[in-house]
């Protein structure tokens, strides 16, 4: 099966991590810190701004907690979302409220973020589907306007930019995932990035059990009694280990490589594609822009065939991200016809700097063999 995704580790990695078992302390430590380092230089920020973390997911709860919402406070996030997003903003206790999105991009504009605000919005959760999010600044200055926290769930974005600044960087805070799945991978792992100070200050305490100190930190700070804690909040253990770290060091290297790759392929498939007619492609991509997902459109009815039609050919390809107001949890009555038509219409092709040339000529030559069934192409 030709996967949707697929990381490239390989001996570097491996020697990255024999130094840290050769170490013998798998643990949070030196490398984590450098691994934060390397990060934020690579994005444009200070490193103190960077928090390694165990997943994106846990950024996203630890982001929305150390706002502190009340339960008459509201959260906006588009309906093409991270259900993670979504479950994060419900333990908070606060409410939920959806924006439609562009059927094309996936993405909301600012009209319809600025139909979902009200005077109860705390803040934004914005995905960036697929790697890319245009309307970002203008997202971000309306937010700024309006007193409105706005957090980028960049999980797709590494690498992207928006005139020359990097994704991650126009919010408040932003978060990034490392799972098996993304560009760039350390197993399992996050990085969440916070700009205010009081925030941050806020998840550092949260992501160590609410500002407990390691014991042996304090026995070498030549303190008394260092087992001694004193917790100054609420909290649970959620930093990035040294083997990850490790990883991730060695995968930032390689990163340039891996976009290259991705270009490639995203160019091959527009240019395999624009001649079909029930086919709509991506919006092009610009200099900027790094494609996490490479997506199709076809006409009502299409999709779900042409899905069968490749999985019987050992392709996997998939939809997401489930519009949250169609799932029974989430379900609030409203009207998201953007949502409504890109889930019923797109299909994310296999893209992954690991797809061998070879197999992507099979994606191609089976796409463009496909016969719909169902499909009007007007009269003869």
């Amino acid at each position: 099966m030709i996967r949707l995704f697929q990381p490239s580790l390989g001996p570097a990695e491996l020697e990255a991590v024999a130094a840290v078992f050769a170490d013998q302390w798998p643990g949070a430590g030196p490398r984590v810190k450098e691994f934060e380092k390397a990060f934020a230089a690579y994005i444009g920020v200070h490193s103190e701004q960077m928090i390694a973390i165990t997943s994106c997911t846990e950024g996203l709860f630890q982001a929305v907690a150390a706002l502190g919402l009340t339960r008459d406070a509201e959260v906006v996030l588009p309906t093409v979302s991270f259900i993670g997003a979504a479950h994060a903003v419900r333990a908070s206790g606060a409410a939920l409220r959806f924006a439609d999105v562009d059927p094309l991009t996936l993405n909301p504009r600012v009209e319809h973020l600025e139909r979902a605000l009200t005077s109860r919005t705390k803040a934004i959760i914005l995905l960036h589907f697929g790697g890319r999010m245009e309307g970002i600044q203008e997202i971000a200055d309306l937010a700024k306007q309006r007193g409105i926290i706005l957090i980028e769930d960049s999980a797709c974005a590494l690498g992207g930019k928006r005139t020359g600044a990097s994704y991650g960087t126009f919010g408040d805070i932003a978060v990034w995932s490392f799972d098996g799945m993304k560009l760039l991978v350390t197993g399992d792992g996050g990085m969440i990035r916070v700009g205010d100070i009081s925030i941050r200050k806020e998840v550092f305490q949260r992501v160590n059990l609410g500002g407990v100190k390691p014991g042996l930190e304090a026995a070498l700070r030549s303190r008394r009694r260092w087992w001694e804690i004193q917790p100054s909040g609420w909290g649970r253990l959620a930093w990035m280990n040294d083997v990850a770290a490790a990883i991730g060091l060695v995968q930032l290297e390689r990163l340039p490589a891996f976009i290259r790759r991705r270009r490639d392929i995203a160019s091959a498939y527009d240019s395999a594609f624009a001649t079909i007619p029930w086919i709509r492609l991506p919006p092009a991509l610009d200099d900027e822009n790094v494609p996490y997902f490479y997506w199709i459109q076809t006409p009502t009815g299409v999709r779900d065939d042409l899905a069968e039609y490749l999985r019987e050919r050992e392709i996997y390809t998939t939809f997401r991200y489930w519009p949250l107001h169609r799932t029974a949890l989430y379900a609030d009555g409203g009207s998201y016809p953007g949502a409504e038509f890109a889930a019923e219409s797109t299909l994310l092709l296999p893209l992954h700097q690991n797809l061998l040339d070879s197999e992507l000529s099979r994606i191609i030559d089976s796409v463009a063999t496909f016969k719909p069934a169902h499909l009007f192409l007007g009269p003869t």
